[in-house]
């Protein structure tokens, strides 16, 4: 390895070290499960860590990565079996409070019945704040198409019987 390599490499480890749990929670809000959001990150880490350099900002390589993690997300749940899982009954991360636990819980199951495009954008949108804009050029749509879904997702949720039930929506 040649010292640039070595540079480069240090930096990257660095990156993760300092980023890496900002872009699991990213993962995690997508997928709902731990070990498929450790997979995504990964997944995208590995996709663009050849880019490291090149970019040369940390700010821009994580947006680049953070893009990364979405489309390979939606590309994922096109083509991948374990698509079809459901929440189970008990969080596996530890929640601060049983009511709130529930209500996370009830959440995690609406946004789980969306499509997966839909629920994209809303994590987007209302976990991550990024603009319409913003979140068209992450996904690589048009802003129309962003807020095509971001309508229809808040309607489907709107309409979801587990936020019903949970007496979120009265």
């Amino acid at each position: 390895m040649t010292e640039h390599q070595v540079d480069e490499a240090i930096g990257f480890e660095r990156f993760v070290a300092r980023r890496g749990r900002d872009l699991w929670r990213a993962a995690w809000l997508l997928t709902n499960d731990s070990q498929h959001a450790e997979d995504l990150v990964q997944t995208a880490l590995a996709k663009t860590w050849g880019r490291y350099d090149a970019i040369g900002n940390d700010a821009q390589f994580e947006a680049y990565v953070r893009t990364t993690i979405y489309r390979t997300f939606v590309s994922w749940w096109r083509k991948m079996s374990w698509r079809n899982e459901r929440p189970s009954e008990t969080l596996a991360d530890s929640a601060s409070a049983e009511g709130s636990a529930h209500l996370r819980m009830d959440l995690m199951r609406a946004l789980d019945e969306l499509p997966r495009m839909q629920r994209a954008v809303l994590v987007l949108q209302y976990f991550e704040d990024l603009s319409i804009d913003e979140i068209a050029k992450q996904l690589g749509v048009s802003s129309g198409t962003v807020k095509t879904h971001s309508s229809r997702g808040r309607a489907a949720l709107r309409d979801s019987a587990h936020l019903i039930e949970a007496g979120v929506l009265t």
